[in-house]
């Protein structure tokens, strides 16, 4: 059996902490991937690996709230 994590349905918040004004163009659309628009912006998403990368290459922009 593989290991999958979206198969338990674990979640996470991802927030919008910092301004996409002065980063890259590849950052901003990984936050735009996110599903992230304005400052303070939160949305919770399936824990997967793609999400994870797109987490770490914008990790100076964005906070994670573990989600219950």
């Amino acid at each position: 059996m593989s290991k999958n994590t979206t198969a338990a349905g674990k979640k996470i918040r991802v927030r919008l902490y910092k301004s996409i004004n002065s980063c890259q163009g590849r950052h901003r659309t990984s936050v735009r991937a996110l599903g992230l628009r304005k400052i303070n912006d939160v949305r919770e998403l399936v824990d997967s690996p793609s999400v994870r990368g797109l987490i770490n290459q914008v990790s100076y922009l964005v906070r994670i709230e573990e989600s219950a």
